[in-house]
């Protein structure tokens, strides 16, 4: 009955906001050394909060983060006195940093055993790189909000992996951390759940997950549990 595992990459598989201000930092001394003006202005929070007022004024790239991230570094070169400035330079500092990322321990072992017996794919709202980050071995395909056209919980990005896929939602089992995004996003659109809960959080409110885990090597028991059922 179950065909396809899809994931949630950042806070799923590794710990994402270290990574990203670590990311935002390199960008920070990168423009200290090309377009000082920007940094002497802009904190690296003050040019990610760039991105989320652009988001305000423009709600129907908000899903988009790469543009984001884009036109707020646009944004503050303006602002600056920049009238030229490399934006994709810039981003791709930004970029290679934001996908260095220190995968959880167990995830490479129980990701390569689940990819021979189902199909695996990822359905991120960040714009990570499964390529860069070193997982597409495993990952038949990724999805993310860009792609889409919209953000989990809106339903277009599930509606796309199971097109990909080729398989039912009730075929297809959605393992991430956020309870909203996650959890409630792949059960509306007909998909079996798994909320994993590193950090051992209360349930939120609403509907839970079919499953709660404390980290991925936890899932094939989940699985073995439900494929009985059907056995």
């Amino acid at each position: 009955m179950i065909k396809a595992i899809t994931f949630d990459l950042d806070d799923t598989l590794w710990d994402i906001w270290p990574v990203v201000e670590r990311a935002e930092q390199l960008l920070h001394n990168w423009l200290g050394a090309r377009y000082p003006r920007i940094p002497e202005r802009f904190t690296p929070l003050a040019l990610r909060q760039l991105g989320d007022e652009i988001a305000l004024l423009y709600p129907e790239i908000a899903h988009d983060r790469t543009r984001l991230r884009k036109e707020a570094l646009q944004l503050a070169a303006a602002r600056s006195g920049y009238a030229k400035f490399d934006v994709e330079a810039a981003f791709t500092v930004f970029y290679v940093a934001r996908n260095a990322v220190e995968i959880f321990g167990e995830v490479r072992p129980v990701l390569e055993r689940l990819a021979q017996r189902y199909t695996l794919a990822s359905l991120s709202n960040g714009n990570a790189d499964i390529r860069l980050v070193g997982l597409d071995d495993v990952f038949s395909f990724s999805i993310n909000a860009i792609e889409a056209g919209a953000a989990k919980p809106e339903s277009p990005m599930f509606a796309l992996a199971c097109q990909r896929l080729g398989a039912r939602p009730e075929q297809i089992v959605h393992v991430g951390d956020d309870p909203v995004h996650d959890v409630r996003g792949a059960a509306d659109a007909g998909f079996r759940t798994v909320w994993l809960n590193r950090a051992g959080r209360d349930w939120p409110g609403g509907r839970r997950a079919d499953a709660e885990i404390g980290d991925l090597a936890e899932l094939e028991a989940i699985l073995a549990v439900w494929e009985g059922f059907f056995t």
